[in-house]
């Protein structure tokens, strides 16, 4: 009886002892998985918290979400091409086949120039959805308007306060007669300028940047790369909406020296000479030609306190020319004498 009474004993504290550590084990393991969950989860919010934020910044959200490109190949042939575009042109309108030849930098006039076009999906004639330009720059806050030329996809953008409110492409200096980069500031304009190169080339609504070198852009051909003798190239309605846009400078009497300076140009960049054309990598990548919002703050924020100055000088001498023109029907007025009985 004491030996079973024994047994009974030893088999109930051996029952015990392992339901305690049982559950000791079900614990560590509910705590071990449990803080790894956490830490799953909070390394997951990190990366839905970060990652997004910079790159929502730098592209534009349409082309990064919604935006793809196709290629509309144009046969060698001439009897086939002329096909294959009578097919395009019915396909879209003038309107829609302006925005496609302008993302491949061409004008009406050029549009043999491409044996293959990149399409988009969905056809914006307005362009502002493919801009590879980033939709706001903080750096440029302060600054009411903004003109900006990247060599690299030839492509212009226009900033006000901050905002982009255009973009287009262009043609710039060829290989052998690069456009000056840096910064700049627009000068003297003309709707019907003769070039100083060849007095055969007119060019139309020409906004000069560099009056020494007789630098400017204005409206000429497209042909799909950089090929001007140092200008900016831009379609017609660019080069209409930027001369009525941008100011000139203000000069003092006389003419030969300058009183105050018209609207911030830039132009930048390195173009890939020789190289498969920017614009058709966006085939591969919808966002291939996109510059960052941190690649132009890095490249503007030097010249961004020279730009407010000189913005600032020119609305003081533009107000002060405005008060003076006030005051002078006044001051004829007193200088009138009474006629004589």
């Amino acid at each position: 009886m004491k030996k079973s009474f024994f047994y009974i004993c030893l088999c109930a504290f051996f029952l015990v002892s392992c339901k305690k550590e049982i559950e000791k084990i079900s614990d560590t393991f509910k705590d071990t998985v449990s803080s790894s969950e956490v830490a799953e989860v909070e390394k997951d919010s990190l990366k839905k918290d970060s990652v997004p934020v910079v790159k929502k910044e730098s592209v534009p959200p349409v082309i990064q979400e919604n935006g793809f490109y196709n290629a509309f190949v144009l046969p060698k042939d001439k009897k086939m091409r002329d096909s294959v575009y009578a097919e395009f042109s019915k396909k879209y309108s003038v309107e829609e086949r302006t925005a496609i030849l302008a993302l491949n930098r061409l004008d009406s006039k050029s549009k043999w120039n491409a044996d293959t076009l990149v399409v988009p999906a969905k056809i914006d004639t307005t362009l502002m959805a493919y801009s590879p330009f980033p939709m706001q720059l903080d750096v440029l806050s302060g600054v009411k308007k903004f003109v900006i030329f990247s060599y690299p996809i030839q492509a212009f953008a226009v900033y006000s306060n901050g905002s982009l409110i255009k973009w287009g492409p262009t043609s710039m200096g060829k290989k052998a007669a690069q456009t000056t980069r840096g910064l700049t500031f627009a000068n003297w304009k003309k709707k019907l300028a003769i070039s100083t190169v060849s007095s055969e080339w007119k060019l139309p609504y020409n906004f000069n940047i560099h009056n020494i070198g007789g630098i400017g852009w204005h409206e000429y051909t497209l042909p799909g790369y950089p090929a001007s003798h140092s200008c900016l190239r831009l379609l017609r309605k660019d080069a209409q909406w930027l001369y009525s846009y941008a100011d000139t400078w203000i000069l003092n009497p006389g003419g030969a020296t300058t009183k105050a300076r018209g609207t911030a140009v830039m132009v930048f960049g390195d173009y890939k000479w020789g190289g498969r054309k920017p614009w058709r990598n966006l085939l591969d990548d919808p966002n291939a030609n996109n510059i960052s919002v941190e690649e132009l703050t890095k490249l503007l924020e030097p010249d961004v306190p020279k730009m407010l100055k000189e913005q600032s000088n020119r609305e003081k001498v533009a107000d002060s020319i405005k008060a003076a023109k006030a005051a002078a029907p006044i001051q004829n007025e007193k200088r009138v004498e009474p006629l004589s009985n």
